[in-house]
């Protein structure tokens, strides 16, 4: 570990639930309730993955990930998607760069790194911009790269991105493509907080005491705790549980399932399967756990499948929704 104390993996998980716990105490300085979402918007972080947070406006999106960021000890950079926005905005762009000394003078295209290059990145509201800028996370995301005018320039390491959607208002958005949205490894839904949750916000943020938040985890020790969840070891029956549920996503002829077939579409594929190892480890490790069992898996199913099944006409019109069937199939 980062540590020269921890000494064993053993000793590392136990080292991550402590972690964990000053964790999401600090994070609770912030934001109040909205426990599920803090503990799925972590898990992502430390499986490597990408988080879609789906609310309406108010309910503290951007304040989650820019408290969370502070608090791992990470760069932190948002963008505010618009119809207008280039991919240069994002990605960064090459200018002109003049190189004067008593011998010669010479130019030459010189890089400057755009807000991507950070290590958490809040895109708010992504599908209010056109495909062709959403289409320039998609290297990023996946191979934590971008390549520009054919030079390849790697992201700072650990790199998370972390959109943001609003359900309510869609005129003049630019819904994501499936292959984008499977770039996502969790889903979350933002809802209400309960009354006494609100008084508590209210409460908390009409005053001029400002809360302030302790750094947690550095870079390093997330790259570290990243690295110790994927070594975690799974039981064979474990994994089967999980590629067979996600199997069962797939619409087919030989595919027994009455719900399946009468309402899906389209299915889950391959990388929901790997979402689910990683995040049923992730589960497992932060509760103090060596190996993750089925009941780790069941706890990430919803936010890693409900935006990779595709419901038809029918399930809409019978108001099934997604959620619905991966309770029916889990």
């Amino acid at each position: 570990m980062v540590d020269d104390k921890i000494v064993s993996d053993t000793e590392a998980v136990g080292e991550l639930v402590n972690k964990y716990n000053q964790l999401k105490q600090e994070i609770g300085k912030v934001i109040v309730g909205q426990d599920d979402v803090v503990r799925d918007v972590i898990i992502s972080i430390l499986s490597k993955g990408h988080c879609l947070l789906v609310g309406v406006p108010g309910l503290a999106k951007t304040l989650l990930v820019n408290t969370i960021s502070k608090t791992l000890g990470l760069s932190y950079s948002r963008i505010q998607f618009t119809p207008d926005l280039m991919p240069s905005d994002i990605l960064g762009t090459e200018i002109l760069d003049f190189n004067e000394d008593s011998s010669n003078q010479s130019k030459q295209f010189r890089f400057v790194k755009g807000p991507l290059f950070s290590n958490v990145l809040l895109a708010d509201e992504i599908n209010r911009c056109p495909p062709k800028t959403q289409s320039a996370l998609l290297e990023a995301m996946q191979e934590r790269n971008v390549t520009i005018a054919g030079k390849t320039y790697p992201l700072p390491s650990p790199f998370f991105v972390l959109a943001t959607q609003n359900p309510i208002e869609q005129e003049g958005t630019y819904p994501l493509p499936e292959a984008q949205l499977d770039r996502f490894m969790f889903n979350i839904i933002l809802d209400y907080p309960k009354i006494n949750e609100e008084l508590d916000v209210v409460k908390q943020t009409t005053t001029n005491i400002q809360p302030s938040v302790d750094v947690v985890f550095s870079g390093e020790e997330v790259s570290f705790y990243q690295n110790l969840v994927r070594k975690i070891p799974i039981a064979d029956n474990v994994l089967e549980y999980a590629v067979n549920l996600v199997a069962s996503t797939r619409p087919s002829k030989s595919n027994k399932i009455d719900l399946v077939r009468e309402y899906i579409s389209w299915g889950a594929g391959p990388r929901a399967s790997q979402y689910l190892a990683i995040g049923a480890k992730c589960n497992a490790a932060i509760n103090g756990k060596f190996s993750p069992d089925i009941e780790d898996v069941k706890m990430v199913i919803k936010p890693i499948l409900r935006h990779r099944i595709i419901r038809n006409y029918k399930a809409e019109a019978d108001g099934v929704t997604v959620d619905d069937i991966i309770e029916q199939l889990s």
